[in-house]
This record gives C-alpha cells, sequence and structure tokens, in this order.
C-alpha cells in the first residue's frame, strides 16, 4: 500500500442511514413486456410517489419506475427535515425573484409541512411525525448582518422567524435566525405507507425497473430493460435529469455531504431534541430521532463536490468534531447523501424543454427536498391536469438569472479541468489493497480496477458514460463516483446514480 493512502477499514458505524435499517424492504413487481397509462413517473423518490400520489388522485393511471428499489436513494439518506428554512435564502430570492415568487416559494414551503402531517393522519401513516424548530446559526460575529438581512427577509414574506443570539448547542453562536412550526419525521415510514396506494386501478409501481431511454411523443416511450411504458406524460424524478447530454450540465452543481448517527453520554442540550439545527459556513446539520428508546443525533457536514474529496478523512473529521462538541458518543450508522444546486437556489421543475413537449423533470432541490418534493410535485401535478400554479415561472426548468451565471461558469471551468486532467492521474495496481479500488493505466487508458475482500481483480473502463470524464474512487462508499457531474457507480461498476444511465463499459467494450 503506498505511503497515505486510506481505507474505509475502521471507520465507526453501519454504513447504513437510520431511515433504511428502521423499515423493512419493499417488494413492487419488475416491469415487463408492454404497460400504457397517463403518466410514467421515473424515479422511486419522494418527489416520483408524491407526483404519482396526487396523479392517481387526480383520476389519472401512473406508473412509477424505479431503477433499484423505492426509497433507497437520495430520499433514503436525507436527515429528514422539513422546514421553509433553508439557510440564508429569502434575502438572495427577494433580490433575484422579487416579493411575490419569494413569497409563492416560502408560503408553499411552509404549507408542505402541513401536507405531510394531514396526508399521514389520513391515511394512518406513522412516520413520527413532531413539530420543532428550524435554527441557522453562525459563530461569527462579523455575519450579524447577513442574519439580520434574512430574518427581515423571512418576516416580509410571511414567514416565522425571529433573530436569536442563542441556540440549542453545546458552544456560544452570534447569531441566529429561528424559525417556530417546522418538523421533523421518517421519510421511509411515510412514503411506504404512500406507495402502497399507487398501485392499482391500471397504476403501478416498478422496481428494478431501469430506465434506458425515454422518447418524447404521443404517447410517450420509456424504454427498460425489461420492456417498455407508454405514456402521455412523463415526469422524470430521477435526481438528476436521467441521461441529459448537456442541459443541465452545467446549470447543476452536484454536491454529497455525510451524517453520522450518533449516542452521546452526556445529556443533550435543552431544546436540542425538538430543534433542527445547521450552521452557515463551515457547515453543520444536527436533528434527533427517536431509536430504540433513546434520542439518536444525527450529525451532518463535510460538504463537498462529488468525486473531489477524500471521503474516509471526511467521515473521521465529522466524528471528532462531534466529539469535540458533545462528548463521548457512540457511532451507530454512517452514510452519505447528494443534492442538486441550482445556480439560483431554486429548484428545476417543469417541462424539460422551452419547446411545447410531454416530458417534465424535477430535480436541484439543494439540499431541501423534503419540503421542495412536495411544492415540485403539486406543481407537476397542476401542469400536468391544467390547474394553475403561480411557482411555474420561478421553478421553471428554462430559466436562468444573472446573479447564477457565475456558478454555471466555475461548473463549467471545474468539469473541464477534471475532463482533461484526471486522464493524466492514476495509481499502481500492487497499492490497491483488498476490499479497495483505484484507476490504474492500461497502455493510454484509465481503468477502474475493484480489488474485492477475496483478490479477486474487477476491471471496467473509467469513462464515465454519462460525458466522458474519468471517475474518482469513493474509498469510504465503496463506489465509483464522477467529479464531472456526479454519476455514481458500484465498486463493479453497476450505475447507481444519474445522470449517467449505462453501467461502466467493460474493457473489452471500450476502443
Amino acid at each position: 500500500m503506498s505511503e497515505g493512502r486510506r481505507t474505509g477499514e475502521g471507520l465507526p458505524g453501519t454504513a447504513t442511514s437510520l431511515w433504511l435499517d428502521t423499515t423493512p424492504e419493499t417488494s413492487f413487481p419488475v416491469q415487463d413486456g408492454t404497460v400504457s397509462v397517463d403518466v410514467a413517473v421515473v424515479g422511486g423518490g419522494i418527489a416520483g410517489l408524491l407526483t404519482a400520489y396526487r396523479l392517481k388522485q387526480a383520476g389519472l393511471s401512473v406508473a412509477v419506475i424505479e431503477a433499484r428499489r423505492i426509497v433507497h436513494g437520495v430520499t433514503g439518506n436525507t436527515t429528514a427535515k422539513l422546514t421553509a428554512q433553508h439557510n440564508l435564502i429569502y434575502s438572495r430570492l427577494l433580490r433575484s425573484f422579487g416579493e411575490e415568487q419569494t413569497r409563492a416559494y416560502a408560503q408553499a414551503n411552509q404549507q408542505a409541512i402541513t401536507t405531510v402531517r394531514d396526508l399521514a393522519s389520513e391515511h394512518g401513516i406513522d412516520c413520527d411525525f413532531q413539530e420543532a424548530d428550524a435554527c441557522v446559526y453562525t459563530t461569527d460575529p462579523a455575519e450579524l448582518s447577513s442574519f439580520e438581512a434574512e430574518v427581515s427577509a423571512c418576516q416580509r414574506v410571511g414567514l416565522p422567524a425571529s433573530l436569536v443570539t442563542e441556540a440549542p448547542v453545546p458552544f456560544n453562536v452570534a447569531a441566529a435566525a429561528l424559525m417556530r412550526d417546522q418538523a421533523r419525521f421518517h421519510p421511509r415510514k411515510f412514503l411506504l405507507g404512500l406507495s402502497e396506494l399507487i398501485p392499482g386501478d391500471g397504476s403501478h409501481v416498478f422496481e428494478r425497473t431501469r430506465v434506458v431511454r425515454i422518447e418524447d411523443g404521443e404517447p410517450c416511450t420509456v424504454t427498460t430493460e425489461w420492456g417498455t411504458v407508454r405514456a402521455g406524460k412523463v415526469v422524470v424524478a430521477s435526481h438528476y435529469p436521467l441521461g441529459d447530454r448537456g442541459t443541465y450540465t452545467l446549470r447543476l452543481k452536484p454536491k454529497r455531504s455525510l451524517v453520522l448517527g450518533v449516542l452521546t453520554q452526556r445529556p443533550l442540550p435543552e431544546g436540542l431534541e425538538r430543534s433542527l439545527l445547521i450552521s452557515i459556513e463551515p457547515m453543520y446539520s444536527l436533528r434527533t430521532h427517536p431509536w430504540r428508546g433513546q434520542q439518536m443525533l444525527l450529525v451532518g457536514g463535510k460538504a463537498h463536490k462529488t468525486g473531489q474529496a477524500d471521503t474516509v478523512r471526511l467521515y473521521i473529521e465529522l466524528e471528532q468534531w462531534a466529539r469535540e462538541q458533545f462528548g463521548p458518543l457512540q457511532v451507530i450508522y454512517r452514510w452519505s447523501t447528494q443534492d442538486n444546486v441550482t445556480p439560483d437556489g431554486v429548484p428545476y421543475t417543469g417541462r424539460a424543454g422551452r419547446a411545447p413537449g410531454n416530458i417534465y423533470v424535477t430535480t436541484g432541490y439543494g439540499g431541501w427536498g423534503m419540503t421542495n418534493a412536495v411544492v415540485s410535485a403539486g406543481l407537476l401535478h397542476d401542469l400536468i391536469t391544467g390547474g394553475d400554479n403561480e411557482l411555474a415561472r420561478m421553478y421553471a426548468p428554462g430559466r436562468i438569472k444573472l446573479d447564477g451565471l457565475g456558478q454555471i461558469m466555475r461548473e463549467g471551468l471545474d468539469s473541464t479541468a477534471h475532463l482533461i486532467g484526471d486522464r493524466f492521474n492514476s495509481v499502481r495496481p500492487e497499492d490497491i489493497p483488498p476490499g479497495s479500488g483505484g484507476v490504474i493505466k492500461e497502455g493510454v487508458k484509465p481503468v477502474a480496477l475493484y480489488r474485492a475482500e477475496d483478490g479477486t481483480e474487477h476491471r471496467r473502463s473509467a469513462i464515465c458514460t454519462h460525458l466522458g470524464c474519468v471517475v474518482a474512487w469513493n474509498e469510504a462508499e465503496k463506489s465509483w463516483d464522477c467529479p464531472c457531474h456526479g454519476s455514481r457507480f458500484s465498486a463493479r461498476g453497476r450505475m447507481l446514480q444519474t445522470p449517467a444511465i449505462e453501467d461502466l463499459a467493460e474493457i473489452n467494450e471500450d476502443s
């Protein structure tokens, strides 16, 4: 092993999320043959399932198509904060979109909390829903003016926000924006209960069914590994627009962050059990959730662009920070999640292209998908059924705001640098220990070599099947991650996360 190489061995906790470990596995069927529905929904996370539920309630037949198991991807690895407080966003939204649209955004995201509560109550879904206060804070006195501006913006658009100088954390804060009437919940319990209401009367939920092509038309055609789904409309809710080859590559920044589920020996600060906390730079997220009669503390942070970090080191640093703040603790779970960030901070939800068509997309929640997915599901329902929605223009996927051009330029330069520069980076095969991977060179070709625990070697092309960047080995997650646009593949090359829709190529297939 080369000096300084880190491995994932010895990382604390079980590598799964609290949500996945405390709910049963699903067993919806594989799509087979040809199926016809009014609307096909690609993606079985919170956005896809809520959209399908809303459309079925409106009398349309739907088919949810999930490549793996529903609520296993981004939604299965969230921190599940139901809040309209999306960090320091409202003062920025007022500048970019004006008061009318910002108020619509704020009120829709606040209403999303009530929507989840009411749906859970209506259908008898026990999802650990509990009201909580949301609080974004800083320890830097120089940021006070930013917090004053944010609270003023929140109050201007009708949100229950106030400026305070205390927070339920074991250290001093300089300023905090406190928002009442927010909530926390168990996302998988909620969505698994909701998913049972979708099949029947011509509607379906399909799992282990990977979409390989989507064609617009009348009807649209969704081609899967096993058959075809014909639909009047298609909603692409696959986190990143599935198969996109350029429209969104510069307008979405893929970001991963880490979470630890821990049990502390010391009592938690008073008020923390009913709070959702997040700090500005450096970003740390805190919330609790009931677990086996105790309150588990979820500690999040160490955000980084996908494929561009030493994930083992970041997990270690996150654990160290948690111990410094909360004292002795036991790490029960560790997991990571991925978010797409738009340049202006507002999701892309609506028609996929500028020209009239029957394909719709929803993406770019920027880490605030629990409420924004509810909002987007309502917007998609209205767009497809012909209803009016005041957020249609604000969320329109085709928009480009001037204050977001900087991010677009930075993403373009960053992706280009990795597209070219990463072709010159490689490791020696003998430096890859069992249970690990690395990009090696075979001639001039970059090869993704994974050495299994038993020493068996698995080779795939290291070229991402999305737009040709070289993937990087993620030691903590045991995956191949694209540093350009966030596609992810399993250790043996199987596609895990869009925008790529094809596995890493076998070596004999790669010219």
